[in-house]
């Protein structure tokens, strides 16, 4: 049987992938995609522990975050996009436009 020490442990497993993801990477959708990574981990979380305590509390806040995951992803791409053309590159360590 699985326990909600499993989900937790898969949660902190693929948060710890998305922290390392985001700190070693320089490229901008791949830091994006860990962001993602991330943010699922939290929902992983938030629906083992509403499963846990029999409330819907947190299944409702999981998709708040996913809501909120999809908006930060079509920002972030447009952003993306837009220094793409002005840079030509993904970088981040390049993408310095907003520097005087």
């Amino acid at each position: 049987m699985i326990t909600p020490t499993h989900y937790l442990v898969l949660s902190a497993l693929v948060f710890t992938i998305g922290v390392v993801g985001v700190l070693t990477r320089r490229n901008v959708i791949i830091v994006f995609m860990s962001i993602e990574l991330m943010l699922n981990s939290v929902n992983l979380n938030l629906i083992a522990f509403s499963d846990q305590l029999h409330k819907l509390g947190g299944q409702v806040f999981a998709v708040f975050v996913i809501t909120v995951a999809a908006a930060e992803a079509a920002v972030g791409l447009g952003i993306v996009i837009s220094l793409f053309r002005n840079k030509e590159t993904v970088n981040a360590d390049e993408m310095d436009l907003m520097k005087w």
